[in-house]
């Protein structure tokens, strides 16, 4: 059954988080949570991740913009480092909060509450007319790198914050993409390398099946992705990014993800 929930989830996520950059690993955690455990669900996430992005830069890597790729994408990798190296040698922080609702509990962590903040004011920033010919400038890229590829290696949530740089880095909708795609890929390469220790105790090759099943679906939606790409406006495109950095923005703060 967990199958073909997470599969279905995979494929459809895949395809309606092609253009944002974002989101796949951030909505699949917590499905995989519903069938297993908080640290197999994390492994069998990563993975799944990791090789749909693999195959985003084998579809739309070409475009990825050299320039941005360097003065982002090493800051991210190298802070990953610092970030997965945290994540596991610091004692499990305490909840922020702690709220109830629909007879569930809820628990907000600080560090998912910050990355909310952050990412609600760059999208409220993107949704405000009078910013939108404002950039943050290509001398701002390794400050954006080191700030998302920390907070992938130390939370998982690496995408939302890196769009949100990317976006405004003056990149057409292809090198947008790419660029991000390519970065992501890096990024998820070093902080699995570096949870390599915890996925070998978390039953992966017991869920072998699953994660090639959801790993499929979610390269076939990338493909319809890439193919509905050339129907996309940048505007829209900027438009619906900002839209899902809050959603999920406040989906992080509430601790519903």
């Amino acid at each position: 059954m967990e199958i073909i929930v997470i599969s279905i989830i995979a494929f459809i996520v895949s395809i309606l988080t092609f253009f944002s950059g974002f989101g796949l690993g951030t909505i699949l955690t917590p499905v995989f949570m519903i069938f297993f455990p908080v640290e197999v669900a994390i492994g069998l996430t990563g993975i799944v991740h990791f090789f749909n992005n693999f195959f985003k830069i084998i579809l739309v890597g070409r475009n990825a913009d050299k320039t941005v790729l360097l003065r982002f994408g090493i800051p991210a990798v190298l802070f990953a480092i610092l970030g997965s190296w945290l994540l596991l040698n610091i004692p499990d922080l305490k909840p922020l909060f702690t709220y109830e609702m629909f007879g569930k509990t809820f628990e907000v962590y600080p560090v998912k509450f910050i990355i909310s903040i952050l990412l609600i004011i760059f999208a409220s920033i993107d949704l405000i007319p009078y910013f939108n010919k404002l950039q943050f400038g290509r001398e701002k890229l390794p400050i954006g790198g080191a700030l998302s590829g920390f907070f992938g290696g130390l939370s998982g949530n690496q995408g939302a914050l890196r769009t949100a740089f990317l976006i405004k880095a003056g990149l057409s909708k292809e090198a947008f993409i790419a660029t991000a795609v390519v970065v992501s890929t890096l990024v998820d390469f070093t902080r699995l390398s570096i949870y390599a220790t915890r996925f070998s105790k978390s039953g992966l090759t017991d869920n072998l099946t699953l994660v090639v099943s959801a790993t499929l679906s979610a390269i076939i939606g990338a493909y319809i992705g890439n193919k509905l790409l050339k129907k996309v406006t940048l505007k829209f495109l900027q438009i619906t990014i900002a839209i899902m950095l809050i959603i999920i923005s406040l989906a992080l703060g509430l601790g519903l993800i």
